[in-house]
């Protein structure tokens, strides 16, 4: 089983070396050793809590041009966290690196979760798992239009991986299922952990929000290539679904660069109880950090006008975002998360909602074996490139 390290040296010391030249900036050099620096005080803060070295760090931060020229609007740069690696990539590498080393600490041999059928969360767990020698049980629950045979996209990677999958129908009590697995588990002397869809929210053997911590650590990194870039970023636009993705984002914008709004896309939940998740997960992150920080209820932009239907179902106008990525970037986006953030920064970028002067980051999250099992819809909705 792989050796947990501490922060300075998750990805070699060469990388902690660049993310801190690389934070200088105008003005922070002078501040370099204060111990009042809140770069400094932040990455004691993250320095206290162990990683495995699953991620593939740092990811890439890239221009999008001719996007940005399409739509005619601010300068727009994408966060390549779909490029993490482990097993297609995606955000959920971030937060398995603490997730899991936890697992590990507390001498865990198999990993239970739970999440829907396609789950990103489900494929990168099962694929963490193994890499660090413990067994994934996932508990997946389809939706009712959903078919599950034969194993396509996230589900049929989960099988490869040779993770326990146990299906449940859509009125299925996926926590009662997953209570169930883990008590099987321990009679039978194992020592299983248990962690909530998408490594949210604290419970079962996850004490600590460590998967926010994970992208309040992803903030500081993005940060740094913004200014080593010459970059000053105002807005970073990211799918939000179980919360703890965007909790991050807002607790390290918040302290150390107050000036960028994160805007949460959601991805089928209201912005009421997407907002009160969040802002409960980024003031448990403070609290689990030991910062001297007040997150409100302000800090927190959650938009629930672009997920359509329902969670998971596609339509024209997630098509139209994935399409127009594609042809003018190159980069793929999923029908499930991406997808609908980008269309919602589509809409937003069309309707005037940033200045011209403005520097927007997209955050992909990954998500891209999803694609597979929605190719009729897509197929069917996709423009013919002879009529652009």
């Amino acid at each position: 089983m792989p050796a947990l390290r501490s922060f300075a040296l998750v990805a070699g010391v060469g990388l902690a070396i660049a993310t801190f030249s690389a934070c200088g900036g105008a003005g922070a050099g002078d501040l370099e050793g204060d111990v009042a620096d809140p770069m400094t005080i932040f990455d004691e803060a993250v320095s206290r809590f162990e990683q495995a070295p699953l991620a593939h760090l740092p990811t890439p931060f890239e221009e999008m041009p001719t996007l940005a020229a399409e739509l005619g609007g601010p300068r727009l740069f994408v966060k390549r966290d779909d490029q993490t690696g482990l097993a297609f990539g995606g955000n959920k590498a971030r937060k398995l690196d603490f997730i899991l080393a936890d697992a590990v600490a507390k001498g865990s041999d198999s990993v239970v979760t739970w999440a829907g059928v396609q789950s990103n969360w489900a494929r990168m767990t099962a694929a963490g798992s193994r890499r660090l020698g413990m067994d994934p049980i996932l508990v997946l629950q389809r939706r009712e239009d959903q078919s599950v045979a034969p194993a396509d996209g996230n589900l049929l990677l989960d099988r490869i991986l040779g993770a326990d999958v146990r299906i449940i129908e859509p009125d299925g009590d996926r926590e009662a299922t997953v209570a169930e697995i883990a008590s099987a588990e321990r009679e039978a002397g194992r020592t299983p952990y248990v962690v909530s869809v998408g490594g949210s929210r604290t419970g079962g053997d996850m004490v600590l929000p460590v998967g926010a911590v994970a992208y309040a650590n992803g903030f500081r990194e993005l940060l740094g290539q913004a200014r080593e870039a010459g970059v000053t970023i105002t807005h970073v636009v990211h799918a939000s679904g179980s919360g703890s993705t965007q909790a991050g984002l807002v607790v390290a914008a918040k302290m150390l660069a107050p000036e960028v709004r994160i805007i949460g896309i959601s991805t089928g939940g209201s912005k009421a109880a997407g907002e009160a998740n969040v802002l409960a997960i980024a003031r448990e992150t403070v609290e689990a950090m030991q910062l001297d920080l007040e997150i409100e209820p302000a800090d927190v932009v959650f938009l629930d006008e672009y997920f359509g239907e329902a969670y998971g179902v596609l339509n024209a106008d997630v098509v139209e975002a994935i399409a127009l990525t594609a042809r003018t970037e190159g980069i793929l986006l999923d029908p499930v998360y991406t997808g609908k953030a980008m269309t919602g920064l589509f809409d937003m970028v069309r309707n005037g909602a940033f200045r011209p002067t403005d520097t927007v980051v997209f955050l992909h999250t990954g998500g891209t074996p999803a694609l597979f099992p929605y190719r009729e819809g897509l197929l069917e909705d996709l423009p013919d490139p002879a009529d652009e």
